[in-house]
């Protein structure tokens, strides 16, 4: 089988259900592991990643406004790397190519792959992805073992978490200029991690936030982890970050709990290392319990 994989989070499940040596495409964001960097890469932004996050968040802006998508796909690759299955998704068009563009590539192939879409809300959608993708690749039986191992691991986190003496509220910011906060499984994670989300709706998609609701939310523990970002980056940005009316009276300010993490490893991408993150949300909000990861 040869296949195709048009977001970071199915490369990394692809990969962790043993099939790495059949992935013959990828997006320029598939990083792990490492030597999925090295697969022709289908996938360039129109925008520039490297930019500040409030132009980056023109430029998207702008291109959503028009229509038009935030990424391209090579469809002339596409068509030489002549894959059976593409796994993709239709759940944030700014983190993937959108359906409409994927749809105007597979135009140009003499023979239409097997298409499969991922559209995770939760964490129990994100292990259900990893059988559905184990079931079209004939790997049914190690999906589920995986599956159901990522599920023990966080439900392990999670009665551990209930023993803590208090919940703290937390502000989970997936970006800084403008601010949002994290959706989908993000508040789900906060939650199992043995913490309450200040602003964030489980399930719903990452919204925008005003600074005075940033001041209102009054968390005790602020996670840094904006959407595409590594640590390093995410560090960077916490330096830079323009500080809202206010700052310094929050509890996790007051605290020193501000936290800067590896947003594309464990928050941003739906895929088996999201286990990992309830995991260091709990060593964040409750070190007395879990030791620090």
């Amino acid at each position: 089988m040869r296949i195709c994989s048009l977001l970071p989070s199915a490369t990394e499940i692809l990969y962790a259900l043993g099939l790495g040596d059949a992935v013959v495409g990828v997006t320029h964001e598939c990083d792990f592991p490492p030597e999925a960097a090295a697969k022709p890469a289908l996938i360039r932004p129109r925008v520039d990643p490297q930019a500040a996050p409030a132009e980056i968040d023109r430029q998207v802006s702008e291109l959503v406004a028009r229509g038009e998508s935030i990424y391209a796909v090579d469809a002339e690759l596409l068509a030489r790397l002549s894959p059976d299955l593409i796994v993709t998704q239709d759940l944030c068009h700014v983190c993937a190519a959108s359906p409409d563009d994927l749809a105007t590539a597979l135009t140009r192939l003499p023979v239409c792959p097997q298409v499969l879409t991922l559209t995770p809300h939760s964490l129990a959608d994100v292990w259900n992805d990893i059988r559905r993708v184990g079931e079209v690749t004939g790997r049914r039986e190690c999906a589920e073992e995986l599956a159901t191992a990522l599920e023990g691991r966080v439900a392990e986190v999670e009665a551990r978490a209930s023993g803590a003496t208090a919940r703290p509220r937390s502000l989970c910011l997936e970006w800084l200029d403008p601010y949002y906060v994290g959706g989908h499984w993000v508040p789900e994670m906060v939650a199992r991690a043995g913490g309450e989300d200040a602003l964030g709706k489980a399930g719903e998609p990452s919204f925008r936030v005003s600074a005075g609701q940033v001041a209102e939310s009054q968390p005790d523990v602020i996670v840094v982890m904006p959407c595409g970002y590594n640590l390093s980056r995410s560090q960077a940005e916490l330096n830079q970050m323009k500080m809202p009316d206010g700052w310094q009276d929050l509890p996790a300010v007051r605290e020193r709990r501000i936290f800067a993490v590896d947003a594309n490893s464990y928050f941003s991408r739906p895929g088996p290392r999201l286990a990992d993150g309830v995991a260091v949300l709990a060593s964040l909000f409750h070190p007395d319990v879990f030791p620090l990861v």
